[in-house]
């Protein structure tokens, strides 16, 4: 297997933070997604292999096996507990003691070389059961689009994936999905599937945890004296009785009315409105003079 140089197809340096990895796969997932380079194989290819890397180095345990064992990093725990072995057998050839073990010296060497390349046989790496490498990617969506549950076809690895993505999801929630990632070798089990959410919000609501917040404008009059307004929800409009005499940065709390909660269905947060008084600019003189005298009955 050739050595695949993770670094270099994310375009960053050996010593790069785990920020500056998301930050190089983000930027590069996006340029090569392919969305939006349809019927681009060479696009694809690219997308594909930034995901392979993001899997690896975007991982602070599989970059840490990276970077000691390179192409052979998912058998690190196999050469860790054949390193071991073949310390204990040294120290037990050296008193001529080899318990149950290996049985002797030959059958030790051949297991040994066989997981570290020796070059003399290589039946025990034939045989040898793995499981797949799990795989990482990152699904890109807008807000409204997790407000719901809804179904979402994925290509990771050439592989098509029919994932529900259940309302309510949270932006850099992971999921896994066992069985997905990589095959397994031998007959091992298939590796897994980590799925990064990236949410954006593109919306006039700010979203804190399940609640939902925003800011209506009113006009002076509807402040002052009383009204009905309508405002937006995140799925809709509702009309709202202003009181007379609301001041400005008032809040309203609307129950039931904000986000919906992770796999509770039916549950949502509440939504809370910040009321704007916006002051009338530009007056007439007839609306100045009327302005000032409210304010002088104001003072009597």
């Amino acid at each position: 297997m050739a050595f695949i140089d993770y670094y270099k197809i994310l375009g960053v340096d050996k010593s790069a933070s785990d920020a500056d990895i998301k930050k190089a796969y983000r930027k590069l997932a996006r340029k090569y997604h392919p969305d939006l380079n349809p019927n681009d194989k060479e696009a694809e290819k690219k997308f594909k292999e930034l995901n392979e890397a993001n899997e690896v180095l975007g991982n602070p345990e599989n970059r840490k096996k990276y970077d000691q064992y390179g192409e052979n990093w998912q058998h690190s725990e196999e050469y860790e507990k054949a390193r071991q072995q073949q310390q204990q057998y040294q120290s037990r050839g050296q008193s001529g003691n080899f318990g149950g073990g290996f049985g002797g010296a030959g059958d030790y060497s051949d297991f040994f070389e066989s997981m570290f390349g020796g070059g003399a046989r290589r039946d025990s790496r034939r045989n040898s059961v793995f499981k797949g490498q799990d795989l990482n990617a990152e699904l890109h969506l807008d807000l409204k689009e997790v407000y719901t549950t809804h179904k979402r076809t994925l290509t990771i690895n050439g592989k098509t994936i029919r994932l529900t993505i259940p309302a309510g999801v949270e932006n850099g929630q992971i999921i896994k999905i066992s069985g997905q990632g990589g095959e397994g070798v031998n007959g091992g089990p298939n590796g897994d599937l980590y799925i990064t959410f990236s949410i954006e919000n593109q919306t006039n609501f700010k979203l804190d945890k399940h609640n939902l917040y925003s800011t209506v404008e009113i006009d002076l009059y509807t402040a002052v004296l009383g009204g009905e307004i309508t405002a937006n929800t995140f799925d809709g409009k509702v009309k709202l009785t202003v009181k007379a005499g609301t001041q400005n940065g008032t809040k309203v709390k609307l129950k039931g009315k904000g986000f919906p909660i992770y796999k509770k269905e039916g549950e949502f947060g509440d939504l809370y409105i910040s009321y704007q008084v916006m002051i009338p600019t530009d007056l007439t003189e007839r609306e100045k003079e009327l302005f000032m005298e409210l304010s002088k009955l104001r003072k009597i």
